[in-house]
């Protein structure tokens, strides 16, 4: 089961984003217009673990997370000429990662709902399962509460916890202010109080 601590996180708990910095990143991205597959090697090295991380923390599913953070990658690549470059990479690839999750759970074809998340394996032996076990069914009902907020209060809260975005950067895609994203998410947390204090009464 892949690391990846559940939601709230804090900054100093996520994983860090190994991000090339903003002159070696425009250095990169143009090599990798020109062709040089290398390029294209190293970006995915330095941002793999962090849109991975993202989007196991969205699915729950680690198999899922590594074939979506492919997808994202895929969609990356042939889009890659609409990127103006007024965001961090990172940021376009969170972007692109969330929306392959969306898409991928409105196919038609899903049978699982969010509502009910397939239940972990958990080893019969292990010491303190059933303690592991609750903290587990905790953030997996957190997780699926997250993902029932209103979509403009889904991203805001996902992006800067599980994306580990800065609000700027959320406030940039968004194109709003920093002081509507911290709206958002205070009003995120409102709901998100409300719908965990239901289920532990």
């Amino acid at each position: 089961m892949p690391n990846v601590a559940p939601f709230p996180v804090t900054q100093a708990e996520q994983d860090p984003l190994i991000v090339p910095p903003w002159s070696e990143e425009r250095r990169l991205l143009a090599a990798i217009r020109g062709g040089d597959r290398s390029a294209a090697e190293e970006i995915v090295e330095r941002t793999y673990s962090a849109v991975y991380a993202s989007l196991y923390r969205l699915c729950g599913d680690g198999d899922l997370a590594a074939d979506l953070t492919q997808e994202t990658y895929q969609k990356a690549w042939a889009a890659l000429s609409t990127f103006d470059g007024r965001s961090q990479l990172f940021t376009w690839l969170y972007r692109i990662a969330y929306t392959t999750f969306l898409n991928y759970v409105r196919r038609p074809r899903r049978t699982t709902s969010l509502d009910a998340p397939e239940t972990p394996e958990m080893p019969d032996t292990a010491p303190g399962a059933d303690e592991v076990l609750s903290e587990r069914e905790e953030g997996e009902r957190l997780r699926a509460a997250v993902l029932r907020l209103p979509e403009d209060l889904r991203f805001t809260v996902t992006a800067h916890f599980w994306g580990g975005l800065a609000v700027k950067e959320i406030a940039r895609i968004e194109e709003i202010t920093t002081v509507a994203i911290r709206k958002r998410l205070h009003k995120a947390f409102s709901l998100l109080e409300g719908v965990m204090g239901e289920v532990e009464r």
